[in-house]
């Protein structure tokens, strides 16, 4: 999938996955060589550990920068959000890097004087909603959430414990979705990260095993093999708990189910 293709709206999703499936009809008709998926107790191999330590790295940066609450930080003033645009600032939800890619280059609203990038809020709204519109399509169990951000481990099983979904959090082991003989194998239907870049195991065996992949993405984060973009981010304790917050309960409210979620239930405190 190209750049161009991220992002989908959930109406538009079913027609990429498909053309998604076909692409990879080659690939899951061969055996599978690579010694992480034969092996899941290997060592994490070169890449995966150099995706890990740049993680490691972005966590110790200041990613709960102190809140301005009057910021420019969306087109429309007067946009209907979920909740008050005070506190998706006071979380740092649009906060992005000092990094910008290309395919983030849609979700970005400004640039602050410090060089930090701002997220679009009003997308970042939107795409919780899509994204909840399109997860609700799912059986509850067939849903995985995969996190390996220290910030992002405690709500992203708070989400799955608020939905019934399934949660991988901490290293996400080579062969999960891949390698049928290992003990922990699964097949869920859709994949949830935190971080393209520190989850990108999870979102390469999603993209073998041919699942859609919802993520998170950050302004530095490129966006080849996500199917749909939750703009936010994705470094700050309090910007995560915000969003998956959010993303359960619309996903509850989509089912039909009471949303019965406080944020301080998705917090891990200070």
């Amino acid at each position: 999938m190209s750049d161009n293709e991220e992002g989908l709206d959930a109406s538009e999703l079913d027609e990429e996955l498909d053309e998604l499936e076909d692409e990879l009809d080659d690939e899951l008709d061969e055996p599978e060589t690579g010694a992480d998926e034969a092996d899941p107790t290997t060592d994490e191999p070169p890449a995966e550990e150099a995706a890990d330590a740049a993680a490691d790295e972005d966590e110790t940066q200041a990613v709960d920068d102190e809140p301005v609450l009057d910021e420019d930080v969306m087109p429309d003033d007067e946009a209907d959000l979920l909740i008050p645009v005070e506190d998706y600032l006071a979380a740092g939800v649009h906060i992005g890097t000092q990094q910008e890619t290309k395919s983030m280059d849609r979700f970005i609203h400004r640039v602050r004087t410090d060089g930090l990038y701002v997220l679009d809020v009003s997308q970042t709204d939107a795409r919780i909603r899509t994204a909840a519109s399109f997860l609700a399509n799912y059986d509850p169990e067939q849903i995985l959430v995969a996190s390996s951000r220290q910030y992002g481990r405690f709500p992203a099983e708070k989400f799955a414990d608020a939905v019934g979904a399934r949660a991988r959090t901490g290293r996400f082991i080579p062969g999960t979705l891949t390698n049928p003989d290992y003990a922990g194998y699964i097949e869920p239907d859709v994949v949830v990260v935190t971080d393209p870049i520190g989850d990108s195991q999870a979102v390469k065996e999603a993209i073998t095993v041919g699942i859609p992949v919802i993520a998170m993405c950050d302004s530095n984060n490129t966006t080849s093999n996500v199917d749909l973009v939750v703009p936010t981010n994705n470094k700050g304790r309090k910007a995560l708990s915000v969003v998956y917050w959010l993303l359960a309960n619309e996903t509850l409210d989509r089912r039909g189910a009471e949303p019965a979620y406080a944020l301080e239930d998705f917090e891990t405190g200070p």
